[in-house]
């Protein structure tokens, strides 16, 4: 009878073990920087718009800001392909992503592949200076810049 149990007992803990384990491999879970593209400062990731598989459907909750102001974004296991876009900040500060500002299409969206940003890292291009960054397993890190003053006036005369 307490062999009985103690093998009920065991069959129960490796299927447990092996039900976290299934569930490790398939969340797919990222690290998210969101620097200054001027400065390198950290900035606020709580307003980051997140797409994948280029599907039009935006993911603003996807995004859980950690008490270091990096973000950490949970994803599907389907996800192959992200982009990111940073909105405003608790000012109201709008930004701009500097990997599009070279851009000859407004508002061109750069994809970047999941697989890659887990097993090495990936730094977004940055457009707006020379300031580069390094990136962990995990991590996906990308610039932003406020909106200059033309931006801002052309969008204030386009409400």
């Amino acid at each position: 009878m307490i062999r009985r149990t103690h093998g009920a007992l065991l069959l129960l803990v490796c299927m447990a073990a092996s039900c976290g384990f299934l569930q490790a491999q398939t969340n797919k879970t990222i690290t998210i920087r969101m620097l200054d593209g001027r400065t390198g400062k950290i900035l606020e990731t709580s307003n980051v718009l997140i797409r994948i598989n280029r599907q039009e459907t935006v993911h603003a909750d996807w995004v859980k800001q950690n008490e270091d102001g990096t973000g950490k974004l949970t994803l599907p296991p389907d996800a192959t392909v992200l982009t990111a876009h940073a909105t405003y900040d608790t000012t109201m500060q709008i930004y701009v992503n500097c990997d599009s500002v070279k851009d000859k299409v407004a508002a061109a969206e750069h994809w970047y592949t999941v697989s890659e940003i887990l097993t090495s890292g990936m730094v977004a291009p940055n457009g707006c200076s020379k300031r580069t960054a390094v990136a962990k397993p995990g991590e996906f890190v990308f610039f932003v810049r406020p909106n200059n003053w033309r931006e801002v006036m052309k969008q204030d005369y386009s409400d």
